[in-house]
């Protein structure tokens, strides 16, 4: 696969269906993806988290930085957590932490390889309307700040959004 494309697909065919009517078309798919690129270019956030709960916050947040290979890991994510103003939680489970630590922890953990973009599903929509609205602005402070691109779903994120695009249909 060329280095220049992130995904890649070769041999693309696709079967239609109309009645009893079968139309083949799809038969030869190759998709191939660049390993690296989700590990170390993109950030998620979860509406519940996915925390591990054996984990202390800085062992979540390490997590990607395990699976891209990076080291050292341990003062990055500390620095992560420090950016979403849970530096002085590093050592608590998901258990001991509020929902809106815990989503910071989340977004600490998004964050911690530095990526080019964020996804956001539902960010916002396992919390309080109060810490709701702290976890989004927060979200538009690292924009505006740290010139992260996020994309969001979900209704705080159309409030805060300076941009909105709608897929019809998906």
């Amino acid at each position: 696969m060329s280095a220049q494309f992130i995904i890649e697909a070769t041999q693309v065919h696709k079967t239609y269906h109309t009645g009893a009517v079968t139309v083949p078309a799809l038969r030869g798919i190759s998709l191939g993806v660049q390993p690296d690129y989700r590990a170390r270019r993109m950030g998620f956030v979860f509406q519940f988290y996915n925390l591990l709960p054996v984990l202390s916050a800085v062992e979540n947040v390490e997590l990607p930085l395990l699976v891209s290979g990076v080291k050292p890991r341990e003062a990055r994510a500390i620095e992560a957590l420090a950016q979403v103003g849970l530096a002085h939680r590093p050592n608590h489970r998901p258990a001991e932490l509020s929902g809106g630590e815990r989503q910071r922890t989340t977004i600490a953990r998004a964050l911690v390889n530095k990526p080019a973009i964020v996804w956001a599903d539902e960010p916002t929509g396992d919390l309080d309307s109060e810490t709701a609205h702290e976890i989004m602005d927060l979200l538009t402070q690292l924009n505006t700040e740290a010139g992260l691109t996020f994309i969001g779903i979900g209704v705080n994120a159309r409030r805060s959004a300076r941009r909105m695009t709608t897929l019809p249909s998906g």
